[in-house]
């Protein structure tokens, strides 16, 4: 069921260190508050918001749709209540050619997402699944973890951290 991620091979050789020494005051870079989730840990692309909280109908929308290499960033309030993203939508993301997920929430079902070629850093597990009453915000402007994140914008993600830049960096 996972399909190739729509990127270039040298997209997914760089280093979120290296980056941030290339580029000091021309990127952002988040608390270190994330956790790896996903079978990709390596991943990049232009952002796509949503702002929800306890309701990931925007989630599952939003990555329905194709993805082109994009990466869904999720403002979830920081909830620790429930999870946000599952083995089913994350299936769908890898289905829709989505680079990855950056959720400030939880996510389940980890161990099967572990598997997919997907990048998801969340702040932890939970069992328990969302509500679904329709609610949240697509692509708006959104602040957590010490940074700004704006549709659009270029996001690097590896094991290092997340580096969040105005437009692609030169990788070469």
């Amino acid at each position: 069921m996972p399909t190739e991620l729509p990127s270039a091979p040298h997209d997914l050789d760089f280093k979120t260190a290296d980056l941030s020494d290339r580029y000091d005051t021309h990127v952002r870079i988040c608390d270190p508050i994330f956790r790896d989730f996903g079978g990709q840990v390596r991943f990049c692309g232009p952002v796509v918001t949503v702002k929800c909280f306890e309701d990931n109908t925007q989630v599952k929308s939003a990555l329905a749709e194709p993805g082109h290499g994009r990466v869904l960033v999720v403002d979830a309030g920081g909830s620790m209540r429930c999870a946000m993203l599952g083995d089913l939508i994350a299936a769908s993301a890898v289905e829709h050619g989505w680079a990855g997920v950056i959720l400030y929430g939880c996510i389940r079902d980890s161990r099967d997402i572990a598997a997919m070629r997907l990048g998801v850093k969340a702040l932890g597990t939970h069992p328990r699944k969302s509500l679904r009453r329709g609610e949240g915000q697509r692509d708006i402007p959104l602040t957590f973890a010490g940074v700004r994140f704006v549709p659009g914008d270029q996001v690097y993600c590896d094991e290092d951290g997340i580096l969040v830049a105005d437009e692609p960096l030169n990788l070469d």
